[in-house]
């Protein structure tokens, strides 16, 4: 059981991630306002969301292109066989490349998709051959490239 797991979260929990999800930079005595609590009581409920693994982190999302990475893409990595160890260890490398956003582990033909910006063509070819097809376990890679990306609309009611 994660820790996550071990408490039911309650309506002002809910309300407090409703509006942290939304905005993760609200000061405790706006959130408290805002939702009508005690500002030790918000302070408290924050911590304690923390402090369960409900709340993970807290980031600041930047523009890619700004940057100079205006080339994002997704690729697909199919793996030639499919050892614990060896998935763990391919996880751990692809997570670990400059430039990758995210990996996820799927389910289905493809086994991870690796999702990236960089600055253009060539840096993508090179994360391709330099850091994702010398592995030995993987079979085949296929790029796709990202036109654009837009948030959903998340978990919770984003009134």
């Amino acid at each position: 059981m994660t820790k996550a797991q071990g408490s039911p979260l309650d309506e002002i929990d809910l309300a407090l991630l409703a509006v942290l999800t939304r905005d993760a930079e609200v000061t405790n005595k706006a959130l408290a306002r805002r939702l009508g609590l005690a500002e030790s009581t918000c302070a408290h409920r924050v911590r304690s969301l923390r402090e369960r693994g409900i709340i993970r982190d807290t980031r600041i999302r930047v523009d890619e292109a700004a940057l100079g990475f205006p080339l994002q893409a997704i690729i697909k990595v199919r793996l030639a066989n499919h050892t614990g160890p060896k998935v763990t260890a391919l996880f751990d490398a692809l997570v670990s490349v400059p430039r990758v956003l995210q990996v996820f582990h799927v389910a289905g033909v493809d086994d991870f998709l690796v999702h990236v910006a960089v600055e253009d063509a060539t840096a993508l070819r090179d994360i391709v051959l330099e850091h994702i097809t010398i592995h030995p376990v993987v079979r085949g890679t296929e790029t796709q490239l990202v036109f654009e990306l837009r948030d959903g609309s998340g978990l919770l009611d984003r009134r």
